[in-house]
């Protein structure tokens, strides 16, 4: 009676009973991504929001421990790579997050769930997430030596 209830119906298979696929990850980083805008991007936007409304010396200081200080000073030179990494790891999240749904929104239509195709255009979301965001960071770096 291995694998069955008591009541007799089968168990439900678990993740060790699948064969790992791209398929499944990009199905996990699409919540995960989700996520991460959510929480992380509703604390920054609070964070960013607090800090305008309760003046200049705060809205510097959240500025230079997210993304740069002006000053040049060594307390906040950990914190704005932090905050970089931060600000790298939801541009992420976006296009990981945006080329996921597109992924949905073609398989709600019908088309695309051939395992080969799956697998196929699976693959496409996470790499081109990853190239969307290299893309964005790189045009900023560029901008801002430039500027």
């Amino acid at each position: 009676m291995a694998g069955k209830e008591p009541s007799g119906r089968p168990l439900s298979p678990h993740l060790q009973v699948y064969k790992w696929g791209p398929h499944m990850a990009v199905s996990i980083f699409h919540r995960v991504s989700g996520d991460g805008l959510a929480i992380v991007g509703a604390l920054m936007f609070l964070g960013w929001l607090g800090a305008i409304a309760a003046g200049p010396e705060a809205y510097a200081a959240f500025v230079a421990c997210v993304w740069h200080d002006p000053a040049g000073g060594s307390v906040h030179q950990v914190t704005n790579i932090l905050g970089k990494v931060v600000l790298v790891g939801l541009t992420w999240a976006f296009f990981q997050h945006l080329f996921s749904g597109l992924r949905h929104f073609v398989l709600d239509t019908g088309a695309g769930y051939e395992l080969k195709a799956n697998k196929l255009w699976s693959t496409v979301v996470m790499v081109g997430a990853i190239l969307a965001t290299a893309a964005t960071w790189l045009y900023i770096a560029k901008e801002a030596l430039n500027g």
